[in-house]
């Protein structure tokens, strides 16, 4: 049985899904008269090109069907009334594309005229340098629910990454907010796209399970708004030797569940035929394809709402690449490996929905980076408003009443390959013991009934990226010492006493 702060966490529904939802469970037979417009063939002819010469061999597709440019740039893409777009797999090598609101412009609208013939033309602008090496930003769960929420947003996230940005020098970047951008309130929409523009990034949008035109009766039309703003809801890109997919992963039918439909799965099944074996693909999505929250608490599933349910046709079609699936939606840090697979769940730009600085599991609200050199990645965890140094919280003696003569650190970004040694008084002691707890200062901020004041269902998690380790009674000092997968070092200290 569900508590009742669980229930209203993941619910996500609205008065009117509600009524919905209880109309067909009160008459499941009854017709739903469903709009189910007839569709006509389109032809899209077009062109991509760059400084007036076409460009062979680029990927571009309605959704549906995937085509590639002839020698001199052309091609012709069979579609139909029911598509909203043509868009291009923006190629490496060329500038992304920005529409004025700063968000990246790789589609067309499809516009027939009375014989089902449209046109498009894609024109590219050169980068000035390689893109072998580039970098981007991962933005989860901005979660924006009023006013106050997107005044956050713009004043601490976008001059955080800002900074960031420019100390990243001249290599192309973009960035990538995976879901989530609204808290339900799609008229902020505008307001975050005045906050891309301000980061000066091309950004690309992954639809969220807060995205949703919550009072539609279908999941294709709950897309509607988030589309009119962003373009199609599923497409790719490249930039150097990397292969970009997004994903909408949110089937929504007045609730939801994690779930990646057949014309999507079709359509990547093509995508990916473009694409050589071996090669690095990272994919973004909203809901984790898999994590292992419910095993944390304790759970023998986890939620359909929390997972994608049809993930193994997904893990399928990646077979034979080297694969990131790169999420939000948990607001926590966790990372999973599934055969072939990395799976990254980013903590979120809105910590605990904006209650407080610092997500259910202790994660810092931030957001974060990653650095590509040719087919690999490395990634960096950054708290809004810290140092990038900032990667451990450690907690003193007497925080874990289970455990309370030993100290222990809360490093959000650790996944199997990070090393964790401590030190006591300049003497290294040995490796810290990983262990599954709750970070004490979530406890404190969101435990109990009437906690947190603003949204009273946000509750810690237990987590298993803490470590631990027991002082000597004589110790002064502390030393944590973290080595990531990258090889860079990071270190706390404090009093153990």
């Amino acid at each position: 049985m569900q508590s009742r702060r669980l229930f209203l966490r993941q619910a996500g529904f609205t008065t009117a899904s509600l009524l919905f939802a209880q109309k067909i469970l009160a008459d499941p037979y009854r017709p739903l008269l469903l709009p189910n417009p007839a569709v006509d063939p389109i032809r899209v002819r077009g062109v991509v090109r760059s400084e007036g010469k076409g460009i062979p061999d680029i990927a571009l597709s309605d959704g549906l069907t995937v085509v590639r440019t002839q020698s001199d740039g052309t091609f012709t893409l069979p579609s139909t009334s029911g598509q909203e777009f043509v868009h291009l797999s923006l190629p490496s090598g060329y500038a992304m594309p920005q529409n004025a609101t700063g968000t990246a412009l790789f589609y067309q609208p499809i516009k027939p005229n009375r014989e089902g013939e449209a046109s498009a033309l894609f024109d590219l602008t050169p980068l000035p340098v390689p893109d072998t090496k580039h970098a981007f930003f991962q933005l989860a769960d901005p979660q924006t629910l009023d006013d106050a929420d997107m005044k956050r947003f713009r004043e601490e996230t976008v001059p955080d990454v800002l900074i960031m940005a420019r100390g990243l020098g001249t290599q192309p970047l973009f960035g990538v907010t995976c879901g989530d951008i609204m808290f339900d309130r799609l008229q902020y929409f505008p307001d975050y796209e005045q906050g891309v523009r301000e980061m000066n990034l091309p950004f690309f949008q992954v639809m969220g399970n807060h995205d949703v035109d919550i009072a539609m009766r279908t999941d294709e039309a709950s897309s509607a708004t988030f589309r009119k703003h962003f373009g199609p809801a599923h497409y790719s890109f490249n930039r150097g030797e990397i292969h970009y997919i997004v994903l909408d992963n949110i089937f929504w039918f007045g609730g939801y569940i994690g779930y990646i439909d057949q014309t999507q799965l079709d359509w990547m099944k093509a995508d990916l035929a473009l694409v050589e074996k071996g090669r690095t693909v990272v994919i973004f999505m909203h809901i984790p394809l898999y994590n292992e929250q419910h095993l944390r608490k304790g759970q023998k599933t986890p939620e359909n709402s929390l997972i994608v349910t049809n993930r193994e046709l997904v893990f399928r079609l990646l077979e034979g690449y080297k694969a990131y699936v790169l999420t939000g939606h948990m607001h926590e840090s966790e990372y999973v490996k599934q055969g072939n697979v990395e799976i990254h769940v980013n903590g979120a730009i809105c910590g605990a929905w904006w209650t407080a600085d610092i997500c259910e599991d202790g994660t810092p609200n931030g957001y974060s980076v990653y650095q590509v050199n040719g087919s690999d990645l490395i990634w960096q965890y950054k708290s809004t408003g810290k140092p990038v140094e900032h990667q451990m919280t450690i907690h003193p003696k007497g925080s874990d009443v289970n455990h309370p003569e030993e100290i222990f650190a809360n490093i959000w970004g650790a996944d199997a390959r990070w090393t964790v040694a401590w030190y006591e008084d300049g003497m290294k002691k040995g490796l810290m013991e990983r262990r599954l707890s709750k970070d004490p200062e979530a406890m404190k901020l969101f435990m109990g009934p009437d906690l947190p004041h603003r949204h009273k269902w946000v509750e810690p998690l237990p987590t298993d990226h803490m470590f631990y380790a027991k002082p000597g009674p004589a110790a002064k000092e502390i030393l944590v010492e973290a080595k990531d997968g990258a090889g860079r070092v990071y270190t706390g200290k404090m009093g153990s006493r």
